[in-house]
Order: C-alpha cells, then sequence, then structure tokens
C-alpha cells in the first residue's frame, strides 16, 4: 500500500484467458486451431505474450508453446484418436496468469 500522489504503480498478475475454443477451419487430421480472448484485467502491465499447455489424456498439463503473441494458435503434429485439453494463460512483467476455461 502507498499513500496516494507517491507514485507507486501496483502490478498484479492479468485475469486468465477467456473464451478457449477450437477454430474449426484450422482442423486436419494432425492439427487444431484454438481462439481465445483477453481476460478483463491485464494487472496493470501490457500483456506480454501467451502459453499454451495440453493434456494427452494423463491428466498433467505440459507446456506445448510459449511466446505466442496472438489470441489464436495451431497446435500440429497431434495423433488422431487421442483426446486433448487445452489451456492458455496470460503473461505481463508479473508472471502468468491462472489457466483459462
Amino acid at each position: 500500500m502507498s499513500a496516494v500522489g507517491s507514485g507507486a504503480i501496483l502490478i498484479t498478475y492479468p485475469d486468465a484467458p477467456i473464451s478457449l475454443v477450437e477454430n474449426y477451419s484450422s482442423r486436419s487430421a494432425t492439427s487444431l486451431g484454438l481462439t481465445w480472448s483477453a481476460g478483463a484485467s491485464n494487472g496493470g502491465a501490457a500483456i506480454f505474450d501467451y502459453t499454451v499447455s495440453f493434456d494427452q489424456g494423463t491428466g498433467v498439463y505440459v507446456v506445448l508453446a510459449s511466446g505466442v503473441l496472438n489470441t489464436n494458435y495451431t497446435a500440429i503434429n497431434l495423433v488422431p484418436g487421442l483426446v486433448y485439453k487445452f489451456k492458455v494463460q496470460a503473461r505481463n512483467s508479473l508472471g502468468l496468469s491462472g489457466y483459462s476455461n
């Protein structure tokens, strides 16, 4: 906490990205497109990039891509027949947000 007018800027983690959905126009036998929106708050600092993580049916999410500059990503080299789950995080100067829906 700081007194009003002290010049302090409080930065928090950004809100998690929202509305993560598949972009069906980018789908193939081994690829899947994802699209999402930024969360309501950037935490007081610009969003640098996004991190996309996935679960290949193990219950554990691993980073698929980091440094994603846009609010869309195409996952490639996927194995047909496997069930994948995806989550996205936003990153500002403080660090990563929580996971998206």
